[in-house]
């Protein structure tokens, strides 16, 4: 419930100021209780939820659901790297960018692209990956800014190849290559000289397998890792990596404006195809 009443702990300076304190009077943070609404958000996105075991839950569901939409394209596969691949029908119906949603001002598809799969091996090792890396991007910079970042880098990676080369383009792998990238970016400003070099050579080894594979969009790739080393540069870094209220809400509106983007989505490409 909202708090309408008492202290509230800031998250820029850790000390107790009043729930409706419009500004702290010892670090000057606005509003450090958000108008009351500052407990409820950390207690759903900063505690018990866990934004990437969402992530991952998000991505499993939505490929089951791309498979039931169109299951006979799954009847499709040819070879181990197309195994049991969702329909193109499928995936635009569920927010798919490209040119072809770019044209329709369908901006919504830069979030909703990044939670769909086009094959069992690529959901499986993306997912493998955001486990790997999501919780120590949470763990040095707070689980609120590792959201966003995920979301920047997913974001930035899709705004690249749509400029590039518009081909239709979904998948994780740019927010992943973000999550690497917001790593290094730590690594450097901590001066961990042997994580930070681990760290690159596994991007890479990701670089250099995308161009060796086919199929693989490099330039959401490289997108997504220069706005996720953007992003992380700037962000501040603090010990006790304490999300602020107005993270946790712009990771909450995030969320929304997601989950309304897939209904957008299906609801669009489901009209011109019936039309």
């Amino acid at each position: 419930m909202r708090q309408v009443q008492g202290s509230v702990v800031c998250p820029q300076c850790g000390r107790l100021v009043g729930v409706n304190e419009p500004q702290c009077p010892f670090c000057g943070a606005w509003r450090p209780g958000l108008f009351g609404w500052a407990t409820v958000l950390r207690r759903a996105l900063g505690g018990r939820l866990d934004l990437f075991s969402l992530i991952v839950t998000a991505c499993v569901t939505l490929y089951a659901l791309a498979c039931l939409l169109q299951p006979e394209a799954l009847l499709e596969s040819r070879g181990l790297l197309s195994l049991l691949s969702p329909g193109n029908r499928a995936l635009l119906q569920l927010g798919m960018t490209g040119d072809f949603a770019m044209a329709r001002g369908w901006w919504w598809t830069l979030l909703t692209a990044m939670y769909l799969h086009g094959g069992l091996l690529h959901i499986v090792f993306n997912m493998m990956w955001i486990r790997n890396l999501g919780p120590p991007v949470a763990e040095v910079y707070g689980p609120g800014r590792a959201f966003l970042l995920f979301n920047l880098a997913g974001a930035g990676g899709f705004v690249v190849s749509n400029i590039m080369s518009g081909v239709p383009t979904i998948g994780a792998s740019g927010s992943i290559f973000g999550l690497l990238a917001a790593l290094i970016v730590y690594g450097r400003r901590r001066g961990s000289s042997v994580v930070t070099q681990q760290l690159w050579q596994w991007a890479i080894i990701l670089g250099v397998f995308g161009f060796i594979m086919p199929g693989i969009n490099n330039w959401a790739h490289g997108g997504g890792f220069a706005a996720g080393w953007i992003g992380a540069h700037l962000m501040s870094l603090d010990d006790d990596r304490q999300d602020s209220s107005w993270v946790l809400l712009a990771s909450l509106a995030l969320i929304v404006i997601t989950v309304v983007g897939f209904g957008l989505s299906l609801i669009q490409v489901t009209g011109e195809l019936l039309g």
